[in-house]
């Protein structure tokens, strides 16, 4: 007797079983992020023919890795209570000026700390 070999023959593959999957991590991912709204940092441009204020500006420079206010270094803790003893008037006119490299989150950092300042204009320079 002879051995007859049965040819061997392939089947389609099913990609049923991977679209499962694919749908299940899809909606796992959906369900377990959770979004949150971070604060609001108002920005304005700056407006045309304001009245001119006598009291001189407070310089911020911000680096990536420090922070300096009218050339003196400060800690992002501390920046509001300076700006106080600077510029005892409320409204006091704040202007930021970006060093290199310096990230968004660093900004928005400061910008939150800045909100307690009542009355003060930011601005950030380029």
């Amino acid at each position: 007797m002879a051995d007859r070999a049965v040819p061997f023959r392939r089947r389609r593959l099913s990609v049923t079983s991977l679209i499962d999957v694919i749908f299940l991590l899809l909606l796992f991912f959906m369900l377990t992020t959770t979004f949150t709204r971070t604060g609001d940092l108002p920005l304005s441009a700056a407006g045309t023919g304001a009245a001119v204020s006598t009291e001189a500006p407070v310089f911020l420079r911000l680096d990536p890795e420090a922070l300096s206010v009218n050339a003196e270094a400060a800690e992002l803790e501390g920046v509001v209570q300076r700006i106080r003893d600077l510029s005892p008037e409320t409204g006091a006119r704040v202007l930021v000026s970006l060093g290199p490299g310096v990230h968004a989150q660093r900004l928005a950092d400061l910008l939150m700390r800045l909100r307690g300042l009542p009355g003060a204009q930011v601005q950030v320079l380029e």
